[in-house]
């Protein structure tokens, strides 16, 4: 097995034509202390897109959930937009609303004053529309699913009543009278 070793010049020219690389085709790379990860963007531009993602995770904050999870809501934004002029007329403003509320990007805030600036623009149509992504996006992922315990849908499986619904390992055993147990008859399944 031969070692190859990566002086500090051929590292940083490896890196240079990876960000060109990425740079050209509309993908915005993060890293963050777990992992790196990139967007795909066809509309949107760096900044305006780290804008959408925090104001992703500070309308809906899971702390345990790192920044790629949020990332797949502004993906769809940028997507809408690309195909809709009147979305990403609606983006760039609402973005440039929530940068010049407090006078200081919005990425920039703490979270105490994200939450203020976000709780004035309630009302706002850009505010909706971004909620609104995230409550289909962000919750419809099964890689969130998977962090939040939920399995997934039940119906294509018969129900939760014969797969599981007495499986919560995290509830209280309940009294047998009020579980009691099921007798398998004509028509029952097991």
């Amino acid at each position: 097995m031969t070692k190859m070793i990566l002086d500090r010049r051929r590292f940083l020219a490896r890196t240079g034509q990876a960000m060109l690389v990425f740079g050209a085709s509309g993908t915005v790379m993060f890293t963050d202390a777990e992992r790196s990860w990139a967007m795909a963007l066809d509309r949107l531009d760096a900044p305006t897109a780290e804008t959408l993602l925090r104001m992703c995770r500070a309308l809906y904050p899971h702390d345990a959930l790192g920044d790629m999870y949020y990332a797949v809501v502004v993906e769809a934004l940028d997507s809408e937009a690309a195909g809709d002029p009147a979305t990403a007329t609606l983006i760039s403003e609402g973005v440039g609303r929530l940068d010049a509320a407090l006078g200081v990007p919005f990425a920039a805030l703490s979270p105490g004053s994200q939450t203020e600036v976000l709780t004035l623009m309630q009302a706002d149509p850009f505010f909706q529309k971004v909620r609104g992504a995230v409550v289909f996006h962000f919750y419809n992922n099964p890689l969130v699913w998977r962090h939040f315990g939920y399995e997934g849908a039940s119906f294509e499986q018969g129900g939760y009543v014969w797969r599981g619904f007495q499986d919560a390992g995290w509830l209280i055993e309940p009294d047998a009278e009020a579980s009691p147990p099921v007798a398998y008859g004509e028509g029952a399944q097991p």
